[in-house]
């Protein structure tokens, strides 16, 4: 009885072992990690996010719901950095870096840098910690984007998926 417990304790304790192993490469996951990082103008603009598939799913006001906060892609929650003090949509944000979250809209998104950046998705998410939200306009991507995709480039920081582009401006 006992080497059946002592058996069935290593068996445990070995399938514990690799399930967190498998969670440590990330890029093994669904929605991979992915990072950018640019210059606009004198400032380093860094994202850093993962990023989700479309798998034939109905993104925008289905599966990421409108008027609700997103984490602007998967697992963990998304977070931009800026080397130098910016100018977003022409609204003063300090160097340094913050957790990126949008609420989705048909025809308005808000951008929000939080201070909190080292969370999982949105579930810790709190309005009081948000440093600034900016309103921007959504526009419709000639193709479907199967895999969420951020770009840095001329002085815009854009992302995509399904047929949904959203981009704010940094100077």
């Amino acid at each position: 009885m006992k080497s059946l417990k002592m058996v069935s304790f290593i068996a445990l304790s070995l399938m514990m072992v690799f399930a967190a192993s498998a969670q440590k490469d990330k890029s093994k996951r669904k929605s991979p990690p992915a990072q950018i990082s640019e210059k606009i103008g004198g400032t380093t603009v860094t994202v850093d996010y993962s990023q989700p598939s479309k798998r034939g799913r109905v993104i925008f006001g289905d599966l990421e719901a409108y008027g609700k906060v997103w984490r602007t892609g998967a697992n963990e929650s998304t977070w931009i950095e800026f080397s130098k003090d910016v100018k977003i949509e022409g609204k003063k944000l300090a160097a340094g870096k913050y957790g990126l979250f949008t609420i989705p809209g048909e025809d308005e998104w808000t951008v929000i840098f939080n201070k909190a950046w080292n969370g999982w998705g949105a579930y810790e998410y709190k309005e009081a910690d948000d440093v600034l939200r900016v309103q921007v306009k959504p526009s419709e991507t000639d193709d479907v984007v199967e895999v969420f995709t951020f770009e840095i480039a001329d002085g815009n920081v854009s992302f995509a998926w399904d047929q949904t582009q959203v981009s704010f401006s940094v100077k």
